[in-house]
């Protein structure tokens, strides 16, 4: 067979028979290359999804033995929780820090009580993993009224001490300020249970409100609630604590007089007489407040936590916490 070739001079024709056998053979490749395509887009396809099935297969597998291992309770001691290393100081050449291991806790509270009324019973409980589990197994949670109460003071370490105290499994705690016994009081108890977070048999309940320390109908309000109410107080330098409030307050208002001339009766601070009448320094003469707070309930109900070492010791701080409400010991010290 004789194909020209282009530029070339000759006389030579394609014969019809020679064309139509070359179209012939060029349909049969273009239909198996065709099939071939098809068939290769086929079998990715089928492994594709194998692979697919087979993943989601194990990542099931997977989540059901986790609940079922570990999703009924989260325990602090546990290797599978993030851990926060906080170093600390050394000591005779031992270097010290503070060990936290972070367990999920998914209850974020109230977002505004004020908005809420007394008709809002909602039974909503935790959507958490480990709460699906529980309720499986008939052990849902329920909400219940606060075991111990976080009653101050402001700028002292309140916050501080409630995001510690969250930490541990055994404690659910209100993520944020109810106000239920200085605002909130008439709409009732049951208003109250329905702001707490839901709690397992064994688990304590908190609340943290720093104005219920120097309110004066407070006391006889929590006493009536429950006589063996365990109160927490965050007390601070009084002076220091006083320059805080009044630099969170000015921050958002502009103008406002400097702190001397506010703190003392003169304006100057010349003749060294106090205001105690000014807000943030009445909070910070807690003797007034506590001798409330003295005429019902015992000393022995309160624990006074120290703001500063909640910064410089929180390993020794929280230790004092968790013994005196009765915690297992799980934020400490790791030499």
């Amino acid at each position: 067979m004789f194909i020209p070739r282009i530029g070339e001079e000759n006389d030579a024709q394609f014969e019809p028979g020679m064309l139509r056998r070359g179209l012939d053979f060029a349909g049969l490749v273009n239909k198996k290359s065709f099939g071939l395509t098809l068939l290769l887009f086929a079998c990715v396809l089928y492994l594709s999804y194998s692979f697919n099935s087979c993943l989601v297969a194990n990542l099931n597998r997977a989540l059901r033995q986790q609940r079922s291992h570990g999703g009924l309770l989260s325990y602090v001691g546990t290797a599978s929780t993030p851990v926060i290393r906080v170093p600390e100081s050394r000591e005779h050449g031992i270097k010290k820090e503070t060990v936290v291991r972070v367990v999920p806790l998914t209850w974020t509270g109230v977002q505004d009580p004020a908005s809420m009324n007394g008709n809002e019973t909602s039974d909503l409980v935790d959507g958490s993993p480990k709460y699906r589990f529980l309720r499986h197994q008939g052990l849902r949670p329920t909400r219940k009224l606060p075991d111990a109460l976080i009653i101050g003071v402001k700028k002292g370490g309140t916050r501080a001490l409630l995001e510690f105290i969250r930490l541990h499994p055994d404690v659910r705690a209100a993520g944020s300020e109810i106000h239920f016994f200085d605002r909130f009081h008439d709409k009732g108890f049951q208003w109250y249970r329905h702001h707490m977070p839901p709690t397992l048999e064994g688990q304590l309940t908190m609340e943290k409100t720093p104005s219920y320390f120097v309110t004066r109908e407070v006391p006889q309000r929590v006493h009536e609630m429950n006589p063996a109410t365990k109160l927490l107080v965050v007390v601070r330098d009084p002076v220091t604590r006083a320059i805080s409030d009044y630099t969170q307050v000015s921050s958002k208002k502009p103008g406002m007089l400097r702190f001397e001339e506010l703190a003392f009766l003169n304006g100057t601070g010349g003749s060294g007489l106090v205001d105690t009448s000014w807000g943030p320094v009445k909070i910070g003469v807690y003797a007034r407040h506590l001798e409330r707070w003295l005429h019902c309930f015992p000393l022995e109900q309160m624990l006074f936590v120290s703001g500063e070492r909640l910064i410089v010791d929180p390993a020794a701080e929280m230790a004092r916490v968790q013994v005196w409400v009765y915690l297992s010991f799980s934020i400490g010290i790791r030499d």
